[in-house]
């Protein structure tokens, strides 16, 4: 594979750039870019990235039937969803201003599509992976054991369901503090659930699938319920 050739330093930038690229345009405020040019935006940069380090990534198939892991990632995105609502519940107040229909749906799509690629790619796809090479060189004994993993190894030497708890702990925590405060709780516990999905399958198709499944259930949930905080 051409990403054997990479080092996970070279490997950095096509996994970062597209988490950048939407949480950089997500933060211009809103009296620059309305939301829906702002989401407009996003899906074109972000998706962008995407195409052009597509052949870069980690494959999102493991050793197990795709069709399946598709099928037990949509139920555990089902089950997130449903977790992360109970947990955020607690933390927001009912209510919370609806967004414009456009605006919905161009979130629900970018939410839908993009994020849980990206996302699943830059969190259990390369930094997990990371973390397990790091963990690996210090039990070896490296002196340098960062630098090994970082400089001289590549994420595509890691097995798939490949895992250490210093490892989840590290892309958890990641995955959690790229949320609001208020999200803390449920980002954990959701990250968790992934990670045991990373486990179980050996894939990131099903943690993709469940994503997205998550997101598009929470989009309609609070377009249902008009409870448009746990959004």
């Amino acid at each position: 594979m051409e990403n054997a050739r990479l080092t996970n330093r070279a490997l950095l930038l096509p996994y970062l750039l597209p988490y950048l690229l939407y949480t950089g345009i997500a933060a211009i405020p809103r009296a620059w870019l309305g939301p829906e040019l702002n989401y407009g935006a996003r899906l074109v940069a972000t998706a962008a990235a995407l195409t052009w380090f597509w052949r870069r990534y980690a494959p999102l198939r493991g050793p197990h039937a795709p069709w399946l892991s598709v099928l037990i990632g949509i139920a555990v995105g089902l089950v997130g969803s449903a977790l992360w609502i109970a947990l955020l519940h607690p933390f927001v107040v009912r209510g919370g201003e609806a967004w414009s229909a456009p605006s919905f749906w161009l979130r629900a799509l970018s939410a839908g599509t993009l994020v849980p690629l990206f996302e699943e790619w830059l969190l259990r796809g390369y930094v997990l992976r990371l973390a397990v090479q790091w963990v690996r060189a210090r039990r070896a004994g490296a002196a340098d054991a960062f630098d090994q993993a970082f400089e001289r190894s590549s994420i595509d030497q890691v097995e798939p369901g490949a895992w250490t708890p210093l490892a989840i702990a590290i892309s958890t925590t990641l995955f959690t503090l790229g949320h609001a405060s208020s999200e803390w709780a449920a980002a954990a516990a959701y990250g968790l659930l992934m990670a045991g999905l990373w486990i179980l399958r050996k894939d990131l198709l099903s943690c993709v699938a469940a994503h997205a499944a998550t997101n598009i259930s929470l989009a309609f949930y609070v377009r249902a319920t008009g409870h448009w905080a746990l959004w």
